[in-house]
This record gives C-alpha cells, sequence and structure tokens, in this order.
C-alpha cells in the first residue's frame, strides 16, 4: 500500500452538497478473487478473496472476505477473515470476524463473533503507514 493510499484514510468525508461517488455493490451470485481498489464505498454481497481498498467498505448480511482490508470505515454483517486497517469499525450482530482488527474506534454488536485481536491504534498509525506489516506464521 502506497502512502497516497494511507492518506486515503485520513481525507475529510465527503460533505453534503458535493459530488459523492456512488456505492459499488458485488452481487450475492458473484466471487471475486484477487485485490480491490474502490475510491468510495463498496458493499460486498457475495464472496471476495483478496485484498480490499476503499473509503468505506460493507460486508453484508450473508457477504463473506477473505483478505486484508484498508478503509475509512469498515461495518461487518457477513463473515471476515484477515486483517483490518481502519479509523472506524462497526461490527454487527451478525458479524463473524476472525483475525486482527487494527482501529481508532470500535462498536461490536452484542452477538458478534469474534476470534480475533483488536489493537488500538492513533489516527497517526493509519497517517504514517507506507506498507500492510508482514503476516507472521
Amino acid at each position: 500500500m502506497s502512502v497516497a493510499q494511507a492518506r486515503l484514510l485520513l481525507k475529510p468525508p465527503r460533505v453534503e452538497g458535493s459530488p459523492s461517488l456512488s456505492a459499488s455493490r458485488l452481487s450475492s451470485t458473484l466471487t471475486v478473487k484477487g485485490d480491490l481498489d474502490c475510491e468510495g464505498a463498496i458493499h460486498i454481497y457475495g464472496t471476495v478473496s483478496g485484498m480490499v481498498t476503499a473509503d468505506r467498505l460493507v460486508v453484508e448480511a450473508g457477504g463473506s472476505l477473505d483478505g486484508d482490508v484498508v478503509a475509512r470505515d469498515v461495518h461487518i454483517e457477513g463473515r471476515m477473515t484477515g486483517r483490518i486497517f481502519a479509523l472506524n469499525v462497526t461490527l454487527e450482530s451478525a458479524a463473524e470476524v476472525s483475525g486482527r482488527i487494527f482501529h481508532n474506534t470500535i462498536s461490536v454488536a452484542k452477538g458478534a463473533r469474534i476470534d480475533a485481536r483488536m489493537p488500538w491504534r492513533p489516527p497517526s498509525y493509519f497517517e504514517t503507514l507506507e506498507q500492510l506489516p508482514e503476516v507472521r506464521q
């Protein structure tokens, strides 16, 4: 991940009245194997295996993601295995998460199933993140 991508996390959110990007949606009938890079929001209803970089990521109920995520906001209602690097993370009651969640703020709903470490990080961590740390075996 480049410095520009990491700073995407900290750029101010779009304000009402300014041009906005529409959300990308991956259907429940779609399976993607590979990395996804989206400037706006992406909603995953299907299955993704690979790294996702976006301003906002939503793994919808029934959706599945196996890979790392770099985003400003992450909202999980489905299943996710991998690492999350995000300022704000929300785990809904139907969420099933396994991995690591590097966050500044996190909200976990009652009933969410989590098998993960959740280390807190200050906003400056994401600002200086030049590349993702290597996965330890």
